[in-house]
């Protein structure tokens, strides 16, 4: 095994960004006069205390103003171009690299629809070397940080010492659809924006970070419309859509993918001490919690994400990620496993060693 994780890429650095406006459920509840008790029972059992959201300006009665389709990819654009840029220098500033250093670019994004997409944009945005390989994972869904993860990881591995970097970006608020209805209250009690950079490189002088060793992936076909983000007819949007079965399809699938997991790795389940898994909402966090045997000591970084940024779709394992680097308890030899899951219904891992 040590000489497998020596040739392994790993972490070398993380980089978050948020918006600067932020807002707690009440204020949201307040602010679109959605006084329905079922809904605002949905926002105020949320587990959420607050969110970064960038919501438009309210008219002269008030009220918020609805935003055409064209307006929320204009917000996606510019915003996510925004928020990856932070997220991205300040991945750089941690890993000890510069612009000029990376050689694998890798956006992934849910919330719009671009072409030319982000890797393009950021690349002419920053001044990204022009022949920069790159690539971009769209529409995949919260789960899409450990796909795209992946790709990056595979590129580092056969391109030793080069650095590769993948950002999640995601302005889940160019995605609402604010109508009354039960079926978007959920969608808008859960989602917030922000972004997250990592940065990948096969090389034993990467750093203190984890080596990535193994992904698993597993596809639900039974539950493929359980988690949507498709056309609205009714408001010329797309929207999203959450099954409220989705927590009990993901934890009664848990288990078998993190077997598939680990299977020959010779690690055991009792060996992983770190566990860094999706802020997907608190009936997911728990429902992966009770079919998995973890302790709530285990899920602490899901859960303060989950509290302090609502869920954040592919970039949210990062989040948790950074704040678990910040505690500064992780020690060399441990074993740590990422896990996401989304549309699909789809559960992606990752094994990772100190």
């Amino acid at each position: 095994m040590p000489q497998a994780v020596a040739q392994r890429p790993r972490i070398s650095g993380i980089g978050t960004a948020n918006p600067k406006s932020t807002y707690t459920q009440a204020e949201l509840l307040d602010r679109y006069r959605m006084t329905d008790p079922r809904i605002a029972s949905i926002f105020e059992n949320s587990h959420i205390d607050q969110r970064h959201l960038l919501l438009p300006d309210l008219d002269e009665h008030g009220r918020p103003v609805d935003e055409s389709q064209g307006q929320l990819l204009v917000k996606h654009r510019s915003h996510g171009i925004e928020m990856a840029s932070q997220a991205l220098l300040r991945c750089l500033e941690d890993a000890g690299a510069e612009i000029d250093d990376i050689d694998y670019l890798c956006c992934v994004t849910s919330t719009g629809f671009l072409t030319p997409g982000f890797s393009a944009l950021l690349i002419n945005e920053l001044g990204i070397p022009r022949d920069c390989h790159r690539s971009d994972v769209v529409g995949m869904g919260c789960n899409a940080g450990l796909n795209g993860l992946n790709t990056v990881a595979s590129w580092a591995q056969s391109n030793p010492g080069r650095l590769a970097i993948m950002i999640c970006v995601e302005v889940c608020s160019a995605a609402y659809v604010f109508d009354g209805t039960m079926r978007t209250a959920v969608v808008n009690s859960l989602f917030g924006d922000g972004a997250a950079a990592v940065a990948l490189r096969a090389d034993p002088r990467a750093g203190r970070g984890p080596a990535v060793l193994k992904f698993a992936s597993r596809l639900i076909p039974e539950a493929m419309q359980a988690m949507r983000y498709d056309w609205d007819d009714d408001h010329n949007k797309f929207s999203f859509y959450v099954d409220r079965d989705v927590p009990y399809v993901v934890g009664a699938h848990a288990e078998e993918v993190l077997a598939s997991l680990l299977e020959g790795t010779g690690v055991r389940r009792s060996d992983v001490s770190q566990w860094i898994v999706h802020s997907g909402g608190k009936k997911v966090i728990d429902s992966v919690r009770v079919n998995l045997g973890l302790t709530a000591h285990d899920l602490r970084h899901t859960v303060s994400v989950l509290r302090n940024y609502g869920n954040l779709s592919s970039g949210s394992f990062l989040f948790s990620y950074r704040q678990l680097v910040e505690e500064g308890r992780v020690s060399p030899g441990d074993h740590g496993v990422f896990m996401t899951m989304g549309p699909g219904s789809t559960i992606e891992m990752a094994l990772l060693r100190w």
